[in-house]
Protein backbone atom coordinates (compact mmCIF):
# COMPACT_ATOMS: atom_id res chain seq x y z
CA UNK A 1 0.00 0.00 0.00
CA UNK A 2 3.30 2.15 0.75
CA UNK A 3 4.64 1.80 -2.41
CA UNK A 4 1.40 1.86 -4.07
CA UNK A 5 1.04 5.72 -2.59
CA UNK A 6 4.20 6.96 -3.21
CA UNK A 7 3.89 5.87 -7.46
CA UNK A 8 0.60 7.65 -7.40
CA UNK A 9 2.49 10.61 -5.78
CA UNK A 10 5.00 10.56 -8.11
CA UNK A 11 2.96 10.18 -11.28
CA UNK A 12 1.28 13.48 -9.96
CA UNK A 13 4.22 15.12 -9.44
CA UNK A 14 5.72 14.53 -13.05
CA UNK A 15 2.07 15.65 -14.53
CA UNK A 16 2.58 18.35 -12.67
CA UNK A 17 5.56 19.61 -14.63
CA UNK A 18 3.94 19.93 -17.87
CA UNK A 19 0.32 21.64 -15.80
CA UNK A 20 2.77 24.03 -14.29
CA UNK A 21 4.95 24.90 -17.59
CA UNK A 22 1.65 25.26 -19.43
CA UNK A 23 -0.05 27.73 -16.67
CA UNK A 24 3.27 29.96 -16.46
CA UNK A 25 4.15 30.42 -19.84
CA UNK A 26 0.88 30.24 -21.94
CA UNK A 27 -0.33 32.61 -19.29
CA UNK A 28 2.62 34.63 -20.07
CA UNK A 29 3.43 35.08 -16.11
CA UNK A 30 7.35 34.19 -17.06
CA UNK A 31 9.38 33.53 -19.50
CA UNK A 32 10.60 30.44 -20.30
CA UNK A 33 14.64 31.21 -19.68
CA UNK A 34 13.48 32.37 -16.04
CA UNK A 35 11.53 29.57 -15.80
CA UNK A 36 13.93 26.86 -16.59
CA UNK A 37 16.59 28.72 -14.40
CA UNK A 38 14.59 29.02 -11.47
CA UNK A 39 13.22 24.70 -11.65
CA UNK A 40 16.65 23.47 -12.00
CA UNK A 41 17.92 25.61 -9.17
CA UNK A 42 14.99 24.77 -6.95
CA UNK A 43 15.04 21.39 -7.95
CA UNK A 44 18.75 21.28 -7.21
CA UNK A 45 18.44 23.02 -3.46
CA UNK A 46 15.04 20.85 -2.36
CA UNK A 47 17.12 17.47 -3.96
CA UNK A 48 20.76 18.54 -2.13
CA UNK A 49 18.61 19.03 1.17
CA UNK A 50 16.88 15.43 0.89
CA UNK A 51 19.90 14.09 0.53
CA UNK A 52 21.64 15.74 3.31
CA UNK A 53 18.86 15.26 5.53
CA UNK A 54 19.48 11.64 5.46
CA UNK A 55 23.36 12.40 6.46
CA UNK A 56 24.19 10.96 2.55
CA UNK A 57 26.50 12.99 0.40
CA UNK A 58 25.61 13.60 -3.30
CA UNK A 59 29.20 14.86 -4.23
CA UNK A 60 30.33 13.04 -7.15
CA UNK A 61 27.60 10.72 -7.40
CA UNK A 62 26.36 12.62 -10.55
CA UNK A 63 28.39 13.37 -13.96
CA UNK A 64 28.68 16.64 -16.37
CA UNK A 65 27.46 14.97 -19.14
CA UNK A 66 24.58 13.76 -17.32
CA UNK A 67 23.81 17.49 -16.39
CA UNK A 68 24.43 19.08 -20.13
CA UNK A 69 21.31 16.14 -20.84
CA UNK A 70 19.24 16.93 -17.69
CA UNK A 71 19.49 20.71 -19.05
CA UNK A 72 19.14 20.21 -22.34
CA UNK A 73 15.64 18.58 -21.70
CA UNK A 74 14.78 21.54 -19.20
CA UNK A 75 15.26 24.21 -21.49
CA UNK A 76 13.59 22.57 -24.58
CA UNK A 77 11.12 21.38 -22.20
CA UNK A 78 9.94 24.64 -21.30
CA UNK A 79 10.29 26.44 -24.38
CA UNK A 80 7.91 23.83 -26.05
CA UNK A 81 5.34 24.64 -23.92
CA UNK A 82 4.99 28.38 -24.93
CA UNK A 83 3.56 26.91 -27.84
CA UNK A 84 2.00 23.51 -26.94
CA UNK A 85 -1.32 22.58 -24.45
CA UNK A 86 -0.29 20.08 -21.57
CA UNK A 87 -1.56 17.07 -23.09
CA UNK A 88 -0.26 17.18 -26.23
CA UNK A 89 3.25 18.27 -24.99
CA UNK A 90 3.26 15.62 -21.98
CA UNK A 91 2.30 12.84 -25.45
CA UNK A 92 5.16 14.14 -27.55
CA UNK A 93 7.71 13.99 -24.54
CA UNK A 94 6.47 10.83 -22.90
CA UNK A 95 6.79 8.88 -26.44
CA UNK A 96 9.95 10.36 -27.10
CA UNK A 97 11.31 9.13 -24.02
CA UNK A 98 10.62 5.63 -23.91
CA UNK A 99 11.45 5.43 -28.40
CA UNK A 100 14.68 7.11 -27.30
CA UNK A 101 15.20 4.47 -23.92
CA UNK A 102 14.52 1.71 -26.70
CA UNK A 103 17.03 2.96 -29.57
CA UNK A 104 19.71 2.79 -26.61
CA UNK A 105 18.84 -0.67 -25.84
CA UNK A 106 18.94 -1.67 -29.10
CA UNK A 107 22.22 0.13 -29.91
CA UNK A 108 23.28 -1.81 -26.68
CA UNK A 109 22.51 -5.56 -27.71
CA UNK A 110 18.72 -6.17 -26.71
CA UNK A 111 16.89 -8.68 -28.39
CA UNK A 112 13.24 -7.65 -28.77
CA UNK A 113 10.36 -10.56 -28.57
CA UNK A 114 7.81 -10.01 -31.82
CA UNK A 115 5.39 -8.32 -29.19
CA UNK A 116 7.75 -5.70 -28.49
CA UNK A 117 8.57 -4.72 -31.88
CA UNK A 118 4.84 -4.51 -32.49
CA UNK A 119 4.43 -2.45 -29.54
CA UNK A 120 7.18 -0.11 -30.71
CA UNK A 121 6.14 0.24 -33.96
CA UNK A 122 2.56 0.95 -32.96
CA UNK A 123 4.14 3.80 -30.30
CA UNK A 124 6.15 5.04 -32.96
CA UNK A 125 3.16 5.44 -35.54
CA UNK A 126 0.78 7.09 -32.32
CA UNK A 127 3.52 9.73 -32.40
CA UNK A 128 3.76 10.16 -36.13
CA UNK A 129 -0.34 10.48 -36.17
CA UNK A 130 -0.04 12.92 -33.18
CA UNK A 131 2.35 15.18 -35.55
CA UNK A 132 0.18 14.42 -38.97
CA UNK A 133 -0.50 17.08 -41.51
CA UNK A 134 -4.16 17.21 -41.90
CA UNK A 135 -5.65 16.32 -39.11
CA UNK A 136 -5.08 19.38 -36.63
CA UNK A 137 -1.03 18.91 -35.67
CA UNK A 138 0.36 20.98 -32.53
CA UNK A 139 2.44 23.62 -33.81
CA UNK A 140 5.43 22.78 -35.53
CA UNK A 141 8.06 24.98 -33.47
CA UNK A 142 6.73 23.16 -30.47
CA UNK A 143 6.59 19.79 -31.36
CA UNK A 144 10.50 19.55 -32.60
CA UNK A 145 11.08 21.17 -29.26
CA UNK A 146 9.57 18.38 -26.99
CA UNK A 147 10.73 16.06 -29.45
CA UNK A 148 14.52 17.46 -28.54
CA UNK A 149 13.36 17.41 -25.28
CA UNK A 150 12.12 13.98 -24.75
CA UNK A 151 16.10 13.00 -26.68
CA UNK A 152 17.70 14.56 -24.04
CA UNK A 153 15.62 12.97 -20.79
CA UNK A 154 15.57 9.50 -22.52
CA UNK A 155 19.56 10.13 -23.14
CA UNK A 156 19.31 10.90 -19.42
CA UNK A 157 17.56 8.12 -17.95
CA UNK A 158 19.46 5.85 -19.65
CA UNK A 159 22.94 7.00 -18.64
CA UNK A 160 21.37 6.83 -15.00
CA UNK A 161 20.44 2.87 -15.50
CA UNK A 162 22.10 0.47 -12.72
CA UNK A 163 23.20 3.73 -10.46
CA UNK A 164 24.21 2.77 -7.03
CA UNK A 165 22.34 5.86 -5.34
CA UNK A 166 19.64 7.21 -7.89
CA UNK A 167 18.57 10.26 -5.59
CA UNK A 168 22.24 11.45 -4.58
CA UNK A 169 23.17 10.87 -8.26
CA UNK A 170 19.95 13.12 -9.96
CA UNK A 171 21.16 15.51 -6.50
CA UNK A 172 24.71 16.47 -7.42
CA UNK A 173 23.76 16.25 -11.83
CA UNK A 174 20.53 18.86 -10.86
CA UNK A 175 23.33 20.94 -8.69
CA UNK A 176 25.68 20.91 -11.77
CA UNK A 177 22.76 22.53 -14.00
CA UNK A 178 23.09 25.90 -11.54
CA UNK A 179 25.69 27.47 -13.63
CA UNK A 180 23.39 27.04 -16.91
CA UNK A 181 20.78 28.59 -14.43
CA UNK A 182 22.73 31.39 -14.13
CA UNK A 183 22.86 32.00 -17.83
CA UNK A 184 19.56 31.70 -18.43
CA UNK A 185 19.03 34.16 -16.15
CA UNK A 186 21.48 36.44 -17.38
CA UNK A 187 19.90 35.84 -20.91
CA UNK A 188 16.36 36.94 -19.42
CA UNK A 189 17.73 40.22 -18.02
CA UNK A 190 19.74 40.84 -21.01
CA UNK A 191 16.54 40.58 -23.24
CA UNK A 192 14.10 42.25 -21.21
CA UNK A 193 12.41 39.23 -19.98
CA UNK A 194 10.51 40.17 -16.94
CA UNK A 195 8.45 37.41 -14.17
CA UNK A 196 5.70 37.87 -12.10
CA UNK A 197 5.26 36.61 -8.60
CA UNK A 198 2.68 34.18 -9.97
CA UNK A 199 5.13 32.85 -12.35
CA UNK A 200 8.06 32.84 -9.99
CA UNK A 201 5.93 30.72 -7.87
CA UNK A 202 4.84 28.08 -10.67
CA UNK A 203 8.29 28.24 -12.05
CA UNK A 204 9.76 26.87 -8.19
CA UNK A 205 6.86 24.70 -7.75
CA UNK A 206 8.18 23.28 -10.50
CA UNK A 207 11.64 22.64 -9.22
CA UNK A 208 11.25 21.82 -5.92
CA UNK A 209 8.12 20.20 -5.68
CA UNK A 210 7.23 18.24 -8.82
CA UNK A 211 10.91 17.48 -9.90
CA UNK A 212 12.56 17.43 -6.55
CA UNK A 213 9.97 15.54 -4.14
CA UNK A 214 8.60 13.65 -7.00
CA UNK A 215 11.40 12.52 -7.81
CA UNK A 216 12.62 11.20 -4.25
CA UNK A 217 9.06 9.38 -4.21
CA UNK A 218 9.76 7.47 -7.41
CA UNK A 219 13.20 6.94 -6.29
CA UNK A 220 11.54 4.93 -3.05
CA UNK A 221 9.22 2.97 -4.77
CA UNK A 222 10.99 1.90 -7.85
CA UNK A 223 12.87 -0.47 -5.82
CA UNK A 224 9.92 -2.50 -4.97
CA UNK A 225 8.05 -1.71 -8.27
CA UNK A 226 10.64 -3.57 -10.13
CA UNK A 227 12.20 -2.02 -13.62
CA UNK A 228 9.15 -3.08 -15.55
CA UNK A 229 6.35 -2.33 -13.20
CA UNK A 230 7.62 1.09 -13.01
CA UNK A 231 8.10 1.52 -16.69
CA UNK A 232 4.54 0.69 -17.33
CA UNK A 233 3.14 2.88 -14.58
CA UNK A 234 5.09 5.59 -16.02
CA UNK A 235 2.20 5.21 -18.75
CA UNK A 236 -0.71 7.26 -16.46
CA UNK A 237 1.82 10.35 -16.80
CA UNK A 238 0.60 11.66 -20.45
CA UNK A 239 -3.20 10.35 -19.50
CA UNK A 240 -2.86 11.89 -16.09
CA UNK A 241 -1.87 15.33 -17.60
CA UNK A 242 -4.48 14.92 -20.37
CA UNK A 243 -6.99 14.83 -18.21
CA UNK A 244 -6.05 17.14 -15.85
CA UNK A 245 -5.36 19.70 -19.01
CA UNK A 246 -8.81 19.51 -19.90
CA UNK A 247 -10.28 20.44 -16.48
CA UNK A 248 -8.24 23.16 -15.54
CA UNK A 249 -7.65 24.75 -18.58
CA UNK A 250 -10.25 23.46 -20.78
CA UNK A 251 -8.17 22.16 -23.47
CA UNK A 252 -9.90 20.14 -26.45
CA UNK A 253 -9.32 16.71 -26.88
CA UNK A 254 -8.03 17.10 -30.73
CA UNK A 255 -8.88 13.59 -32.71
CA UNK A 256 -5.16 13.41 -34.03
CA UNK A 257 -4.15 13.54 -30.27
CA UNK A 258 -6.29 11.00 -29.00
CA UNK A 259 -5.73 8.41 -31.66
CA UNK A 260 -1.81 9.25 -31.22
CA UNK A 261 -1.98 9.13 -27.62
CA UNK A 262 -3.99 6.05 -27.56
CA UNK A 263 -1.25 4.22 -29.57
CA UNK A 264 1.23 5.48 -27.69
CA UNK A 265 0.13 4.15 -24.85
CA UNK A 266 -1.48 0.43 -25.60
CA UNK A 267 1.90 0.16 -27.58
CA UNK A 268 4.36 0.98 -24.89
CA UNK A 269 2.11 -1.00 -22.56
CA UNK A 270 2.28 -4.13 -25.05
CA UNK A 271 6.37 -3.45 -25.20
CA UNK A 272 6.55 -3.12 -21.40
CA UNK A 273 4.68 -6.42 -20.69
CA UNK A 274 6.23 -8.37 -23.40
CA UNK A 275 9.43 -8.91 -21.86
CA UNK A 276 11.40 -12.58 -21.84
Amino acid sequence: MRTALLAAAAMVGFAANSLLSRAALRGNEIDAASFTAIRLATGAVVLALLVLGRRGSFRGAGSWRSAAALAGYAVAFTFAYRELGAGAGALILFGTVQLTMITGGLLGGDRPTAAQWIGWAVALAGLVVINAPGIDPPPVRGAALMIVAGIGWGIYSLRGRGVARPLATTADNFVRTVPIAIVLILVAQLTGARASARGIVLAAASGGLASGLGYSLWYAAVPVLGATRAAAIQLSVPVLTAAAAMLLFGEVLRPGLAIGGAAIVCGLALALTSRR
